[in-house]
């Protein structure tokens, strides 16, 4: 029987995996409606094989595939670069990225589709179910979503495995055989749940599929070039290359070194603390070759700024706000400071580590001829000395209040103190 009779085709954010397989018969079902899968390409490789048959298959009326790569890389990914976007010190968001981009395309979907609802594969607990919304909502307002984890009957993954077998519907074995879940795009893999869920467990080796060991890494380092133009890479090596390409060619260097691995505790929007563990090769080399460049061209108050609001533009990003009036204007902001972050990083890759060891750029403020210790002729190191009294004034005046002497001064040391001034 029909839940809503208003709602006669739906459009579902299909991954092909054991939630959104189940999803499809349970929406004909449920709303007695005309289901049609979307699954966005944001780099997940191999996982698109078969769905468009799988899809159809399982009950939808067809499958459309957007591929996303470039707005991804160049929309999202370059953003976060560019802000240095890290999440409590360590998550490089690459989930949280692909989703606003991903709703983008769904919410276009659905309005060519004649949609009367878009339904995710979210759940209840996680962060991406507000994720979808609130993209869907800023973009249209009057979108109806649905998410099935939060109305039917299921409670775990054995319901939907059973469920599956009951009505036919083909499981890949390694959805049904892998003890967590993983989401796969072209900046990183996520792997949580399952085993996972105890933070003392040790992830097993043969979880990871984008990095080697870091102790299997060759035993020789790599020396990498990285070129940025205003804040964004644009070639590695010396070799120009498109975002997606370029993106590619990092992840393959850094998951042969063992690089960008990452095992945390996390505070997810909901309120539940989360174990992740996140593959994020190329996009970790990135993130440090941006950070070498920018150390010579952003100027220090500029670039203090923007350190104190990358806090709130990361879990702008984590918490699903990508379409909010804040964060357009952060994004703008950041744009804006990376006018002239243009230069070449060099890094060394050895044993899962990314080491800075070169910087230069065309229009670098650091001056050799100002920073050095031999004899120069452009810096008086008296003036230093008026400098650090000025600095130091208020931070006598706090010790003699504490001290209680402040107001009892003498004439004499009034007159002492006030050349520290002149």
């Amino acid at each position: 029987m029909r839940r809503n009779p208003k709602i006669r085709k739906v459009v579902l954010a299909y991954s092909g995996g054991l939630d959104t397989s189940v999803m499809v018969r349970w929406l004909k079902e449920t709303y007695d409606c005309e289901v049609v899968c979307m699954t966005a390409d944001v780099g997940q490789g191999e996982e698109l094989t078969g769905l468009e048959e799988k899809a159809i298959t399982t009950g939808a009326s067809k499958l459309i595939v957007s591929d996303l790569r470039e707005e991804f890389v160049r929309e999202a990914v370059f953003t976060a670069i560019k802000a240095n976007a890290i999440y409590e010190g360590y998550y490089l968001l690459g989930t949280a990225l692909a989703r606003p981009i991903i709703a983008k395309s769904f919410v276009e979907i659905a309005k060519a589709e004649g949609a009367d609802a878009i339904a995710h594969g979210a759940t209840g607990k996680g962060n991406d179910q507000v994720r979808f919304e609130l993209a869907a909502f800023a973009l249209n307002p009057e979108i109806e979503t649905i998410a099935p984890w939060r109305i039917w009957s299921f409670r775990s993954r054995t319901d939907l495995l059973n469920y599956a077998a009951e009505h036919d519907i083909p499981i890949m074995s390694s959805n049904a055989e892998k003890p967590y879940s993983m989401d796969r795009n072209l900046m990183h893999i996520s792997y949580e749940g399952g085993i996972l869920e105890d933070p003392w467990f040790q992830p097993p080796k043969e979880m990871f599929i984008l990095t080697c060991a870091p102790e299997d890494a060759p035993e020789e380092p790599q020396f990498v070039t990285v070129d940025f133009v205003d804040g964004e890479p644009v070639g590695i090596d010396g070799q120009e290359m498109a975002p997606v390409a370029l993106v590619e060619h990092a992840n393959a260097l850094g998951a042969k070194h063992g690089v960008g691995r990452v095992d945390i505790v996390e505070n997810r929007y909901v309120g539940i603390k989360s174990r992740g563990v996140y593959e994020t090769p190329g996009v970790t080399l990135l993130h440090h070759a941006h950070r070498a460049v920018e150390s010579l061209t952003l100027d220090r108050e500029v670039m203090r700024l923007r350190d104190s609001l990358v806090p709130k533009l990361t879990e702008l990003i984590y918490n699903g706000f990508w379409f909010s009036p804040e964060m357009e204007y952060l994004k703008n902001f950041m744009n804006e400071i990376q006018s002239g972050v243009t230069g070449t990083a060099r890094i060394k890759l050895y044993k899962g580590s990314v080491e800075i060891v070169g910087r230069k750029a065309p229009d670098s403020l650091y001056s050799r001829e100002f920073a050095t210790f031999e004899e120069d002729d452009v810096y008086r190191q008296a003036d230093a000395e008026g400098f650090i009294r000025l600095n130091a004034l208020r931070l006598k005046l706090h010790t003699l209040r504490r001290n209680g002497k402040l107001n009892r001064m003498n004439d004499s040391a009034l007159a002492e103190l006030a050349d520290y001034i002149d």
